[in-house]
């Protein structure tokens, strides 16, 4: 059996194994807000269970059997989001927190039957993709707003789910999933992006544009 805490080291390492080319022990302490000592104990031990390559110095890498654990707990929280924010309303800002504390417990039974009377959803509320029971997942190319260039114009496909306050932003920006912007004017200093939606302008920190996942549309420049 594996602990919570081991589960959101791998499913963290998971996700930022998506956004950079090596995850080290400063990005896992900063992304689960725990001291570098801590988390380097803590890969030492998912190492000696082969769930994770960890060399000090040299980041860290999930193993087969560790990307499957990862996958399994990501399955169990992203239908966790999907039934909470399509059966009882709750809106996509508080799904994430309220998954995280089910996500270890939820059994597979209940994982299936919840799986069933959704309809089998490929995307959760944020339009992460769902893994599938047997562990596979599509992850589609991330082109992330922020590496667009002036001019561009884009839709919006996913939001990381690890800032709430991001949601609130976006929600009174009127942007969500499926939403078309167009990237106006990028800060060479401070990289402040200005969007255009709905007819409206908008700034963007950097930081915030990089959690927000787009396509691009015809059209652009």
């Amino acid at each position: 059996m594996r602990s919570a805490t081991e589960e959101n080291y791998l499913k963290e390492t998971y996700a930022l194994q998506l956004e950079h080319n090596q995850v080290t022990t400063s990005m896992l302490a900063d992304r689960i807000g725990h001291a570098a000592p801590t988390v380097t104990s803590m890969l030492k031990k998912l190492a000696s269970r082969k769930l994770v390559s960890y060399e000090p110095y040299q980041g860290v890498t999930l193993t087969k059997a560790g990307k499957t654990a990862a996958l399994e707990v990501i399955r169990h929280h992203r239908l966790l989001e999907t039934y909470l924010n399509r059966a009882l309303g709750v809106p996509w800002d508080r799904v994430h927190e309220e998954a995280e504390r089910l996500e270890h417990v939820l059994s597979e039974y209940l994982e299936a039957l919840i799986d069933e009377y959704l309809g089998h959803p490929v995307r959760d509320p944020h339009g992460s993709p769902i893994p599938t029971p047997d562990g596979s997942i599509k992850e589609p190319d991330r082109l992330r707003l922020s590496d667009f260039p002036a001019g561009s114009l884009a839709q919006v496909v996913e939001v990381g789910d690890h800032e709430p306050a991001l949601f609130a932003r976006l929600g009174e920006m009127h942007l969500g999933l499926e939403t078309k912007l167009q990237v106006l004017e990028i800060e060479p200093v401070d990289g402040l992006i200005t969007v255009l939606v709905a007819g409206k302008k908008h700034i963007l920190g950097r930081t915030a544009a990089r959690q927000i996942i787009v396509r691009k549309l015809k059209g652009e420049e």
